[in-house]
């Protein structure tokens, strides 16, 4: 059964490593309240039997319930300015206090216009006009529904092996059978491509410019063969973390220009400062409807979006946004009070240097490690590459596994994608000592498993 679900999102919970985890460090207290949430939550191979039972979280730590602290390279993404903020945490008990919370649809308040004026003026190339909900899937289906209206037509093109959110919608133009299979008819029209991939492509191309004309080839494909598609959607740096050329997203948006397509670049995961720009659309071109989520909370709410063009509010007769929350202004607050936070402290700059540094520690680790097949990633997105061997690249997914928990019992948690791809996406906050340190616990991991020592 294990080997029919799908890695693409994460690590499992149904390995015998997972298990020997939950052997070793569940006890007591928190042992009870794992049963419990076993037995009162619907299953699920990415979340539900769960990992650890937390009792905080802190800045760039989470805390379990035997006190033991870790370095969250994972975070969910929500943790850009750190967990629970001192300062965003007191404007939003402002916010309680002043009774300015839920706002009833039809109205507006001061916190949600101040947020979309602040959107207008950190948000590249005239993005000016923003819609707030709940959660990144739905943002990312408004995104989806304002280029249908927009362009009259219904049909995407999207990536594989990447995930936009579990809705209809966004599930359907996502890239992985975790989130389809078994679903039946998804939604019509949702074509799909492969994201450029420079250590894995299908005709072993080194040359980058060979890579971006294939995969530029296979999207004009869908174009000529399929007429009426409203939108190319995809994150400008995949979860993986790969980092396409700036000639590749050129070359998409040219092909959009040409097919009358609009383009939607989906920074759930990337935006506000993660990958050493504000937003990472600014290490290539301006999309026409940038979707943000995760950290866009303030890491303490949820709360997701879109931010586009003043010349695609042409909706009026429309309401492609009609979410209970839309407006909340303890929302909104957050979110200020997190891009104030980031902006005022300089964590844009941080995760750049911090970045530079940490990319050349991963690289001696692969010249250290033969498991260690790809570094990948910009800024405070990072991914390691695992392999077996180098010349086939044969995914090491059991050393991968290993080496997550081994790293979870020095104090440090990640999240693996694809079953072998380590991710490390920590707070902004966090400091060079304190990188080192989890990259030494890294290192160590590894070659704890090159030596056979096994989890």
């Amino acid at each position: 059964m294990e080997n029919r679900i799908e890695r693409e999102q994460g690590d499992i919970n149904t390995t015998d490593n997972r298990k020997k985890y939950w052997e070793r460090n569940l006890s007591g207290r928190a042992l009870e309240i794992f049963e419990m949430d076993k037995q009162y939550f619907l299953h699920q191979a990415l979340s539900t039997p769960v990992l650890n039972v937390l009792s905080r979280a802190d800045g760039i730590y989470i805390e379990d319930m035997e006190g033991k602290r870790y370095i969250d390279m994972h975070g969910n993404g929500v943790h850009n300015a750190g967990f629970n903020n001192p300062e965003i945490v007191d404007a939003v008990k402002k916010s309680l206090d002043d009774k300015l919370t839920f706002c009833p649809r039809r109205y507006t308040n001061e916190p949600a216009v101040l947020l979309a004026k602040k959107l207008s003026e950190i948000c590249p190339g005239g993005l000016n006009k923003s819609l707030f909900c709940p959660g990144g899937s739905e943002a990312v289906e408004m995104a989806v529904i304002l280029a249908k209206q927009v362009t009259g037509h219904h049909k995407t093109i999207s990536f594989w092996d990447s995930f936009h959110g579990a809705g209809l919608i966004a599930a359907s133009i996502g890239g992985e059978a975790h989130f389809t299979a078994g679903m039946g008819p998804m939604m019509q029209g949702a074509f799909h491509v492969e994201f450029p991939n420079y250590y894995r492509n299908s005709w072993n191309f080194e040359n980058r410019e060979q890579v971006d004309a294939e995969y530029l080839r296979q999207i004009e494909m869908i174009f000529k063969k399929e007429t009426g598609v409203a939108a190319i959607i995809g994150e400008p740096i995949s979860a993986t973390p790969i980092v396409p050329s700036k000639a590749y997203w050129e070359g998409v948006r040219e092909l959009c220009e040409t097919y009358g397509a609009l383009l939607i670049f989906d920074e759930i995961i990337e935006g506000f400062g993660r990958t050493g720009k504000m937003f990472a659309t600014e290490h290539f071109i301006v999309p026409d409807i940038l979707v943000l989520g995760k950290s866009f909370g303030g890491g303490l709410v949820p709360f997701a979006g879109i931010v586009t063009h003043e010349k695609y509010d042409t909706l009026p007769h429309r309401s492609i946004g009609h979410y209970t929350h839309e407006k909340n202004a303890l929302c909104s607050t957050a979110s200020l009070a997190e891009i104030n936070f980031i902006e005022k402290n300089n964590l844009v700059a941080n995760a750049a240097d911090l970045g530079n540094y940490t990319l050349q520690r991963l690289n001696e680790l692969k010249e250290k490690h033969s498991l260690v097949g790809n570094i990948a990633g910009v800024g405070l997105h990072l991914g390691i590459d695992l392999v077996r061997d180098r010349e086939s690249k044969e995914r090491a997914i059991e050393e991968a596994d290993m080496i997550l928990y081994k790293c979870m019992e020095k104090g440090v948690a990640f999240k693996t994608i694809e079953g072998n791809i380590i991710t490390l996406r920590p707070s902004l906050l966090i400091s060079r000592d304190e990188m080192d340190h989890a990259i030494d616990i890294l290192d160590q991991a590894i070659d704890e498993v090159e030596r056979g020592v096994v989890y």
